[in-house]
């Protein structure tokens, strides 16, 4: 008795929120009901619909309020995968033209119930902002992933089809409760074995657990499986014994996969093959597979990151490659263009791609793991970089013309339109390495159906049905996510500084890099350009002329110091070290405060995520607080670093009311990490 006594004070004791949790929950902490309370109906499809009977179950265990009705009611195919919710005395009714909207109407209400929001009077009613919403994996098939960063891969290639993780079910519920209805399973450096006859079977089976879900499947290839598969001579995409090999693996597929999604192509790009090793354009290539998959209604995406080691500014080059084959491509191919011109860096300007090529399908391409932003150890909220690049004004048709917009302009055109992510999702217990990283997965999954959602919106949502609904933890810590990216941007590359990372792993800084006998676009000096005058990429009529590929007004307001946003400066400008800024501060000074600034700002990231330790389990709590440590000490790390190597260059001080420098230079370029790999 006295040790029952014992038990129940210190559990009384304890931290609010101390069942223990691991984050492998993500966002669907969801608490069972009973189900004598309500009823869930359905008209207008047989019940044992996969899809349908999902939405029931999910609503019969978690749905606490009224009855909901679910039908299918194909007068609503305007919907497009979406659905309408509206509300009167017998209940709730959940209408869609397809099974899928019901799926999602579902998910739709018990996220309103997790963040305690009630129905709206008027009807709800959601149609997605893109067709095709996709994560794109990065997975070998060896099990390691580029570019990842919370552990191995989620595809257990050595067990599949027999075993079954059921990871692969939680994977396709998580995706589909946030409308992501696609999923590219492996690396854009695409191993051909995987289009072999063992490895479709093993592609069957996932596709076979995610349908019910709404999730296709689409796999990345090799240009030359042909060759290395198939032993022609070549993959000319213009040779008949290629396109006939093309035909025949793609009948293969859809034999097994009769939903198959189509494929995803990196093609001459970093070593990879494609069609200019024939002499042919990335159209050729492209229409090629988009033929073969054209009878199926499979699609091609085709990667438009493409650079090679010439003397003309690397972020020219995939405008330089593409506008010129405007026009060229087929209905069915769509180009899948990174949201800024180099490559996923903290800050870039839109990718000028998004403005031009009026007679091409295009879609964006985001990354969510963090291949330049602190790995799983550092925490940033993305969706205010998302939304940054969506709302960006293009002026392809005037003002109106947003990178969102444009990219929702592929229906006038006769193609589905599409969004996608690079994953940031492993093996580890809590998906992404980070709890915070599950955010972004949620942000891009919210935006790719809503695109007109705000990042201040998302983070609530997110926030109240990862932790808690308790203001007093809300507020504090969505103010941190909001605040996040920028003060990331500050302490590693602020005002348009890019491309600073280590070589290959990109992990911290070394603006001083530079490999013997290495290509220059991928050092840093190549980007920073410091010199005693000043500092920056100048990309102007006078320099680069990469200004010229935006659209009026645009270039002219980045061809000019003046009217250039402070936050772009370097991208565009080289700067004098005394140039003065809005703020009347020197560009050197300026340099300094914001370094300083994101140093301060992680440390104020401690300070708030300590208080809110009474609010949530303590597992959680000090997973996070143990990354915030590693942040801190990785700011301060970009910090010392940069100032004390720019320094060389301005020859000026850094100003003596900031903190000084803990590392000294010299011992900071000793740090070497092992190597990465580049995608």
């Amino acid at each position: 008795m006295r040790l029952n006594l014992f038990l129940f004070i210190v559990l009384c004791c304890l931290p609010q929120g101390v069942r223990s949790e691991d984050g492998s929950q993500l966002w669907l902490r969801f608490s069972k009901q009973e189900r004598a309370g309500h009823t869930i109906n359905i008209r207008g499809i047989s019940p044992t619909d996969a899809t349908i009977t999902l939405a029931k179950e999910e609503l019969l265990n978690y749905w606490n309020g009224v009855d909901v009705t679910l039908q299918l009611d194909r007068k609503h195919q305007r919907l497009k995968g979406g659905y309408q919710i509206s509300q009167d005395p017998k209940g709730i009714h959940v209408v869609a033209g397809q099974a899928i909207g019901l799926l999602y109407g579902a998910y739709h209400l018990l996220r309103l119930q997790e963040t305690g929001r009630q129905l709206p009077h008027l009807p709800i009613i959601e149609i997605p902002s893109y067709d095709i919403r996709m994560l794109n994996h990065w997975d070998n098939l060896d099990g390691t992933i580029e570019r990842g960063y919370a552990g191995h891969s989620l595809w257990k290639w050595h067990e599949l089809p027999q075993k079954l993780s059921p990871r692969y079910e939680e994977y396709a519920r998580a995706n589909a409760s946030i409308g992501i209805n696609a999923t590219v399973l492996n690396n854009v450096n695409a191993a051909p074995q995987l289009l072999e006859a063992n490895y479709l079977i093993k592609v069957k089976a996932l596709a076979d657990i995610f349908r019910k879900y709404g999730i296709k499947v689409y796999l990345s290839v090799n240009f030359s499986s042909p060759q290395i598969l198939g032993g022609l001579p070549s993959s000319d995409p213009l040779n008949k014994d290629v396109q006939h090999w093309w035909r025949s693996k793609v009948k293969q597929i859809y034999r097994l996969i009769p939903d198959f999604g189509g494929f995803l192509v990196k093609a001459n790009s970093e070593g990879q093959p494609g069609p200019q090793d024939y002499g042919r354009t990335h159209a050729d290539g492209a229409n090629m597979l988009a033929d073969a998959l054209s009878p199926h209604g499979g699609i091609v995406f085709w990667r438009a990151f493409v650079y090679q080691p010439t003397k003309d500014d690397r972020a020219k080059q995939a405008f330089q490659e593409f506008v010129p084959l405007d026009g060229t491509f087929k209905e069915n191919v769509i180009l899948q263009v990174k949201n800024g011109p180099i490559d996923f860096q903290p800050r870039e300007p839109f990718n000028p791609l998004f403005g031009a090529m009026h007679k091409t399908a295009k879609m964006l391409e985001f990354q969510l793991t963090q291949e330049y932003l602190g790995f799983s150890n550092h925490l940033v909220y993305l969706a205010p970089l998302f939304k940054e690049v969506l709302d960006d004004e293009t002026f392809a048709y005037g003002v109106g013309s947003t990178v969102a917009e444009m990219t929702g302009r592929n229906r006038r055109l006769g193609s589905k339109t599409a969004i996608a992510a690079v994953a940031n999702i492993g093996h580890d217990t809590n998906w992404t390495g980070h709890h915070f990283a599950q955010a972004n997965w949620y942000a891009f999954g919210r935006l790719a159906w809503g695109n007109s959602l705000s990042a201040e919106q998302i983070a609530d949502e997110w926030i109240q049905m990862t932790f808690t609904r308790d203001r007093e933890f809300i507020n504090p810590v969505k103010k941190m996510m909001l605040e996040s990216r920028e003060a990331a941007v500050d302490y590693m590359m602020p005002m348009g500084l890019h491309h600073l990372f280590a070589f290959d792993h990109h992990y911290g800084p070394e603006p001083w890099g530079n490999i013997p006998g290495g290509r220059p676009d991928w050092m840093p000096w190549y980007y920073h350009n410091a010199d005693r005058l000043g500092l920056g990429f100048d990309r102007t009529i006078d320099g680069s002329n990469a200004i010229s590929q935006y659209n009026l007004p645009l270039r002219n307001i980045y061809n000019n110091k003046s009217t250039c946003p402070e936050n772009l400066l370097l991208w565009f400008h080289h700067v004098s070290w005394n140039y003065t800024m809005k703020n009347g501060n020197t560009l050197w000074r300026e340099l300094c405060y914001r370094y300083d600034h994101g140093v301060q700002k992680v440390r104020e990231f401690q300070k708030v995520w300590d208080c809110m330790e009474k609010f949530i389990d303590q597992s959680r709590f000090h997973a996070v607080q143990s990354k915030l440590r590693i942040q801190v000490r990785d700011a301060i790390w970009w910090k010392d670093a940069c100032l004390q190597y720019f320094q060389l260059f301005s020859g000026q001080p850094i100003p003596y009311e900031l903190e000084r420098p803990v590392h000294d230079l010299e011992e900071l370029k000793r740090i070497k990490l092992p190597m990465g790999h580049h995608n």
